[in-house]
C-alpha cells in the first residue's frame, strides 16, 4: 500500500536530527526550524497527526481553507504555509492574540475573531464553496459545529475533523462518544474515513468527510 502523498508545500525534511514532517515560513511555537523549513510536531498538531498517520486527506496544495478553532496558531499557521487563503476562526481572546502574531508573517492567513459555533457571524467575510473544513474545537457538540460549518464546502471538499472525546464526555467510553458524533455528521456529510489518533493525542478520532 503506497503511503498518501503529501500536499505540495510539505515534506518530510531531515531537522534537528530526524526526518520530521515541515512546512516553510516563520516559526511560531518554538518548533525546530532548518533552511527555512520548520519541523511539524504531530503532538501538537491534530491534523499533523492525521498526515503522520496517513490519513488520506485530500489536501494538496493551494486550497481554500477555513479552520475552526485555529487557538493560538501552532496548526494553522502550517496550514497557510502551504495553502491558499485561510480563514482561521478562533473564540478566546487570549489565543487569538498569539493568532495575530502567527498570522502577521502570513499574508494569507486571515485570523477572525469569532465562535465557531455560529457561522452566520462569519459567513460574510469566509468565501463560498471552500476547499477544505479543518475543525480542532474542544467543546460539547463537536459534529454539530462540523454540521454548521458544512455551509461553506465546496462539493467537492473536504471536512478535516478532529474529535476530542473527553470535550464531548468524560465519563463516557471514547467509542460511544465517537459513534455518536459520526452518527451526527452523517446528517450533513459522508463518511470517507476515519482513524484513532492516539499516537499522537489520546481519545481523539481523526475524520475525513465530504458534504452530502
Amino acid at each position: 500500500m503506497s503511503e498518501p502523498t503529501l500536499p505540495d508545500g510539505v515534506e518530510r525534511r531531515e531537522i534537528a536530527g530526524e526526518e520530521r514532517l515541515a512546512t516553510r515560513g516563520e516559526p511560531v511555537y518554538g518548533e525546530p526550524t532548518a533552511d527555512g523549513w520548520r519541523a511539524w510536531d504531530p503532538e501538537r498538531s491534530k491534523l499533523g497527526g492525521m498526515l503522520e498517520l496517513g490519513l488520506e486527506t485530500g489536501l494538496t496544495g493551494g486550497e481554500t481553507v477555513l479552520y475552526l478553532g485555529a487557538a493560538s496558531g501552532t496548526t494553522v499557521s502550517h496550514v497557510a504555509d502551504f495553502a491558499g487563503p485561510t480563514y482561521a476562526v478562533e473564540f478566546a481572546p487570549r489565543p487569538a492574540r498569539d493568532l495575530l502574531d502567527a498570522a502577521a508573517p502570513r499574508d494569507r492567513l486571515f485570523p477572525l475573531l469569532k465562535d465557531a459555533r455560529k457561522p452566520e457571524t462569519y459567513a460574510h467575510v469566509v468565501e463560498r464553496d471552500v476547499d477544505a473544513v479543518v475543525q480542532d474545537v474542544a467543546t460539547r457538540g463537536q459534529a454539530e459545529v462540523a454540521a454548521r460549518n458544512a455551509r461553506f464546502l465546496a462539493d467537492d471538499g473536504r471536512l478535516l475533523l478532529a474529535i476530542k472525546a473527553r470535550s464531548e464526555d468524560v465519563t463516557a467510553a471514547p467509542e460511544a462518544v465517537f459513534e455518536g458524533a459520526l452518527d451526527r455528521l452523517r446528517e450533513a456529510y459522508e463518511i470517507v474515513e476515519t482513524r484513532r489518533l492516539d499516537r499522537f493525542h489520546e481519545d481523539h478520532l481523526g475524520v475525513v468527510a465530504t458534504p452530502k
